[in-house]
């Protein structure tokens, strides 16, 4: 199968820049070879959601309020404090990340990377990859997004859609080059 890989740094770039594509393996099918693919790593996904924006987007996705104010509980008055060789520095809240290791927390991250894609725009954009007579843009599986399309060209658009919402979700990403 030949896909074609490419290299995104949104972190030291103004606009996504892409890098030219690779090749891995080849294909006889035609349908495969004009596809194009984007893969996204979330740099410490479960580190950077914010409380605030997390518990607004668990009430704009329908959540009902009763959950939310419990899950919000969870988080409250959360401080932490940090030892060094010299003593620890004052006391200081805590206003973004999961819980390590709670079950809840891959699913905090979900619902937040869901609503960055929706406000993205992918579910209306008519770019992506017909499977099974619909449209497929994006897979994502916890803290990993793939973006695909069939024009290279409007990969472009794609990765400018998401890199504004993430921006506003304050979540870096980090792409690499397979």
């Amino acid at each position: 199968m030949n896909f074609q890989m490419f290299k995104l740094n949104l972190e030291k770039a103004e606009e996504p820049e892409i890098k030219l594509p690779t090749s891995v393996g080849s294909s006889k099918k035609p349908e495969f070879q004009k596809n194009a693919y984007c893969f996204i790593y979330y740099t410490k996904a479960f580190d950077c959601v914010n409380h605030n924006k997390l518990w607004k987007t668990l009430q704009e996705m329908g959540i009902p309020e009763h959950l939310t104010c419990l899950l919000r509980n969870l988080y409250a008055g959360q401080e932490a404090t940090v030892r060094t060789g010299h003593g620890t520095i004052d006391w200081f809240q805590i206003g973004k990340g999961v819980h390590q290791g709670c079950i809840l927390s891959p699913c905090f991250f979900n619902f937040y990377a869901e609503y960055i894609m929706r406000n993205a725009g992918l579910e209306e954009a008519q770019a992506g990859i017909k499977i099974a007579g619909r449209n497929i843009n994006n897979l994502r599986y916890a803290d990993d997004t793939t973006l695909m399309v069939e024009i290279k060209e409007e990969l472009m658009s794609l990765l400018t859609k998401v890199k504004e919402e993430n921006e506003k979700s304050w979540l870096k990403t980090q792409h690499s080059e397979n």
